[in-house]
């Protein structure tokens, strides 16, 4: 089993075991869940494979698996499933044990400023793919989804930041090619650094906390259509 799908299970396993509990009666909205997960799985596989192909990034092949499609191994693809699945959970559980919906309006506005932000500053990186491409489509559906008032954006806000515990984690493994433990000596994911800001978190590129943030937010927003 590649260190690629052990992150994947130990990120999948709590919420697929937490699906039937009766206060989240997270397997009930299932029907609404995977749409939003197969559409928003398409835009980012495409990006995906393009980037890959590109060398923007890549992959470990002592970490994952030789079975690849369209230049991505299958832990991959599995990434766009297993991620927006958990991340959604830990929105619905923000969603039963706080109440927020006096702090949307500021939330959409710290988003609708952040969604401003990350497209000016898209602007100015041109010719850094990574930096360029993710805030661009970060800051343009930022704005899409602050155009009108929705009932999710405090959630959503809270949740993203209860994510970044799970995701320093998990990303920061996938990123890390120094493992304190010689666990690996290549990092799982490799990012050609002249096509970002170089700015990282320890391990983690700073792009990938927007990247992550467009994959939330994309899940939720048609999560939440498709429920209305």
């Amino acid at each position: 089993m590649t260190l690629y799908f052990q992150l994947l299970l130990f990120t999948i396993s709590f919420p697929l075991l937490a699906s039937w509990d009766k206060r989240f009666k997270y397997a009930s909205k299932f029907k609404y869940l995977f749409p939003s997960i197969f559409i928003t799985a398409t835009f980012f596989i495409v990006w995906d494979i393009i980037f890959t192909k590109n060398g923007v990034w890549g992959f470990s092949e002592v970490h994952t698996s030789n079975i690849n499609l369209f230049y991505l191994p299958v832990e991959e693809w599995l990434f766009f499933i297993i991620i927006p699945f958990s991340c959604v959970f830990i929105y619905e559980s923000v969603k039963y044990f706080f109440t927020l919906d006096r702090y949307n309006n500021v939330s959409r506005n710290i988003l609708m400023g952040l969604g401003v932000v990350l497209i000016i500053t898209s602007l100015l990186n041109i010719d850094r793919s990574y930096t360029f491409w993710n805030f661009l489509f970060c800051g343009l559906f930022l704005i899409y989804s602050t155009m009108k008032k929705r009932g999710y954006h405090a959630n959503f806000l809270i949740s993203y930041f209860f994510h970044l515990i799970p995701f320093l984690i998990v990303n920061g493994i996938l990123t890390d090619g120094n493992f304190d433990f010689n666990f690996f000596t290549d990092p799982v994911v490799w990012y050609n650094n002249d096509e970002n800001l170089f700015i990282r978190f320890i391990t983690i590129p700073i792009e990938d906390f927007f990247y992550s943030m467009l994959l939330l937010l994309m899940n939720v927003t048609f999560y939440e259509k498709f429920k209305s």
